[in-house]
């Protein structure tokens, strides 16, 4: 065996491309709005926030000591900026890398609840079956604790 074998790793594609030899039967899923990505969120919540300030794309690069063209691909989900990054894009809006991130989890919500919305109509008009629970926090009181449920899917 060489050593270029042993550095060979098996790569498993998370979604497989159709072949035209392997014709499968329709998934829906590929009819709902893909999982966004985080970086995605953030940077739109950067790029809203800035252009809510009426600032432009170079004013905050100088304020956050960010390079204008790596903050164009932060702001377009194009690269994964570190925290620092992120905290200085804040600060420069007068935002703290806390609120940066609550909004971008409410946005990561509100796309989770209407793509559930949109699989739960997919699956109803295709005759599927989906089992959902409620669950809390461990030891909470209630049904679904003092802080609300969470949905789990199977």
């Amino acid at each position: 065996m060489t050593i270029r074998t042993t550095n060979q790793a098996d790569v498993i594609p998370l979604r497989p491309l159709p072949t035209a030899a392997d014709p499968a039967p329709r998934d829906l899923s590929q009819d709902l709005p893909r999982e966004p990505l985080w970086r995605d969120l953030v940077g739109e919540v950067l790029r809203r926030e800035r252009r809510a300030q009426g600032r432009t794309l170079k004013d905050v690069s100088e304020a956050s000591r960010i390079s204008m063209a790596y903050l164009s691909e932060v702001e377009r989900g194009r690269k994964e900026a570190s925290s620092e990054v992120l905290a200085a894009a804040a600060q420069a809006l007068g935002l703290s890398l806390a609120d940066v991130l609550a909004l971008a989890g409410e946005r990561l919500v509100s796309l989770a609840a209407a793509r559930t919305r949109s699989r739960s109509r997919l699956l109803g008009a295709a005759g599927g079956h989906r089992s959902v629970r409620t669950t809390g926090p461990v030891g909470a009181t209630g049904p679904a604790g003092p802080m609300g449920g969470v949905l789990l899917a199977a």
